[in-house]
């Protein structure tokens, strides 16, 4: 959902905005699909940024009131409502590095943001289940995995990976405890420790550099059997423009699902990042991360690439 489609002035809905989701989710129910829909995915209101975004104290309220009008007009078409996708990932690129808009590079108002994310999940996991009771509701959480560098004695490494791993998990799950009936990975790539610096081994990377790691994906999986809830992957996926790594990527990060599985982690989906080419964020559109081509200079023809094939076969389990 665009919430500022849905919600263009404060406190004032758009009924045509609202009756062209209704559109999509009917569309999509009467084809068999199940709908797992997203209230926030990066993107706000520009009367909700003016009045500070998500450094407003009152930023928890507004989205409490928003996600309550998507229960009222959707709750019927809707198997699961994720709350906020990726709210780390905003703060992080927003406050930290300053890359995303606002851009205001502050680690007080990072954490300030991550608070605020926090309530506004739990407001709007609330006033969800005052509207749809049985609506199952979670968030999304980006996981990077962080380990010491293997190969040598490294304990200060192991120290700093066990520091950022918590905080890029535990620290902004745990407030949540209660306040989520399924939790939402998306994970991409494991990071290596050599003391306090970043040093990846050699190895296969996406076109954006990032390391191709699956047995990063079983142990973030195996970390969060701790919170006894069921578990979708709902983001994992590589930018590859010529499709030569995405079939065995594939391969290799369901198999550390599957291993994920056997050590009892309750796993009920996967999601491939993306069906389609995709528009990156401020890296724009040259990252491919589709199964499915989109030729943007040609009328955005649909192309499928080989691994559309694979992955068709695995989901109708003929591989």
């Amino acid at each position: 959902m665009e919430w500022a489609r849905i919600e263009p002035q404060e406190g004032i809905w758009d009924k045509r905005e609202i009756e062209h989701y209704k559109k999509v989710l009917r569309s999509a129910q009467n084809k068999g699909l199940k709908t797992f829909v997203t209230l926030h995915h990066f993107t706000n209101p520009l009367w909700f940024s003016k009045k500070g975004g998500w450094q407003n104290p009152k930023s928890a309220r507004y989205f409490e009131r928003y996600a309550k009008k998507c229960a009222e007009e959707f709750g019927e078409w809707m198997d699961v409502v994720l709350t906020i996708n990726e709210p780390q990932v905003l703060t992080l690129m927003a406050y930290v590095k300053s890359t995303w808009p606002p851009q205001k590079k502050s680690f007080l108002k990072a954490i300030l943001v991550q608070i605020n994310f926090i309530r506004a999940h739990k407001k709007g996991y609330k006033a969800i289940k005052n509207v749809a009771e049985d609506l199952p509701v979670g968030i999304v959480k980006n996981i990077v995995w962080f380990e010491a560098r293997p190969e040598k004695v490294n304990l200060t490494g192991k120290l700093v990976a066990k520091i950022l791993t918590f905080g890029g998990c535990d620290f902004f799950l745990r407030p949540l405890k209660g306040y989520m009936d399924l939790i939402g990975v998306n994970y991409y790539f494991t990071e290596w420790l050599e003391g306090f610096k970043l040093k990846n081994l050699d190895g296969r990377v996406s076109d954006l550099g990032w390391r191709i790691c699956p047995k990063g994906l079983e142990k973030v999986l195996l970390n969060l059997q701790k919170y006894n809830l069921p578990i979708y992957v709902t983001e994992n996926g590589l930018a590859d423009e010529k499709d030569s790594l995405r079939e065995g990527f594939l391969r290799d990060m369901l198999e550390a699902c599957s291993h994920a599985l056997e050590k009892g982690v309750s796993l009920k989906g996967y999601f491939y990042w993306s069906l389609l080419d995709n528009f990156e964020w401020h890296e724009g559109y040259w990252p491919k991360f589709g199964l499915v081509e989109v030729d943007r200079e040609n009328g955005l023809e649909r192309i499928p690439r080989s691994s559309f094939d694979f992955y068709a076969k695995v989901c109708g389990g003929k591989r």
